[in-house]
């Protein structure tokens, strides 16, 4: 496994991080979880994700307990807060109330002491930003939370925070976690250079487009039985990528990928890690055999040659907005 700093903090994080959106949770994937958390541990991951909404907290619980085991100082562990915790009106958002709370309620589920990087899950229109960086900033003076980071936000919005934060002398954000892939790329429109600009660093989720880049999905063939896209039919991110133009595109990159001896997933995270500001490129796995696959990525070195060959087969793509 190879580490980058996250922005220009001094947390180093793994290439490629394991996080727990869609898989992580259940009563019936519990163990399965755990033994991809272990194989991600061993294999040189120290970069562990999650979040409180994921299954309603469940997921917390699941990685806490997989990596209880562990050193606590060997891992870093991320979560995040924002979309709604429970019925009333203070359960959601990035308001004072809601961040401390989450933050005790999280800290509980995950059974430590302290987070390492807690991320604001979306941008809050409704609490002032200066109420959300003062909150975050005490619960990092109290120990509670090591660093701080935030999730989908605009250029505008982190340029905004940061001078916020600058007036009000506090800790910085460190990291931003976009989801960034060879199909959804608006993060290199701006926001790349503004967390640049401001010491970010990217923690990037579906670097693999929920499935589509690990080429189990084929232009005139059925959903596969038992795949993300046959199982969550509501899963609109994954409906949006199933396009026969999109999957003859992933077709012919898994063709390029052959050339240099990668599989279509290998030659995905290594085209994400190409980017300097991308710390780390956080994968799902339903089984461990995929993250042995998956961290050989590190080890690939893309040259100028195969770079413009992805984009010229990328340019086929026509009109392509998926949701966020």
């Amino acid at each position: 496994m190879k580490y980058r700093r996250l922005g220009n903090s001094g947390l180093k994080v793994s290439e490629i991080g394991l996080g727990s959106w869609l898989t992580y949770g259940t009563a019936t994937e519990a163990e399965t979880a755990k033994e991809c958390i272990h194989k991600a541990y061993e294999a040189g991951i120290n970069f562990f994700d999650t979040a409180n909404a994921y299954n309603n907290g469940e997921a917390e619980k699941v990685m806490g307990d997989a990596l209880k085991g562990y050193t606590r100082s060997s891992y870093v562990l991320a979560t995040k807060l924002f979309f709604p915790m429970g019925s009333g009106p203070n359960d959601r958002g990035l308001s004072r109330k809601h961040i401390v709370e989450q933050c005790d309620a999280s800290l509980k589920r995950l059974g430590t002491d302290y987070i390492d990087l807690y991320q604001c899950h979306r941008f809050d229109s409704e609490t002032p930003v200066e109420e959300t960086l003062r909150a975050l900033d005490d619960l990092t003076a109290q120990g509670k939370v090591l660093y701080a980071g935030v999730s989908e936000w605009t250029a505008a919005q982190i340029t905004d925070a940061a001078a916020i934060g600058k007036r009000l002398n506090l800790r910085k954000l460190i990291s931003n976690q976009p989801i960034y892939n060879m199909f959804e790329r608006y993060i290199e429109r701006g926001v790349i250079q503004a967390c640049e600009q401001e010491g970010m660093g990217q923690v990037v989720f579906s670097p693999l487009a929920q499935g589509i880049l690990t080429g189990k999905y084929k232009p005139g063939q059925a959903v596969p039985a038992g795949s993300r896209a046959a199982n969550d039919k509501t899963n609109g991110i994954i409906n949006s990528y199933l396009r026969e133009d999109v999957l003859r595109v992933a077709e012919k990159l898994e063709q390029l990928a052959a050339t240099i001896g990668a599989s279509l997933s290998q030659f995905a995270l290594a085209w994400v890690l190409r980017q300097p500001n991308v710390s780390s490129a956080i994968i799902g796995s339903s089984r461990p055999a995929q993250i042995e696959e998956n961290i050989k990525s590190v080890d690939i070195e893309l040259t100028d040659e195969l770079l413009s060959q992805t984009e010229a087969i990328l340019a086929e793509i026509s009109g392509f907005a998926p949701m966020r």
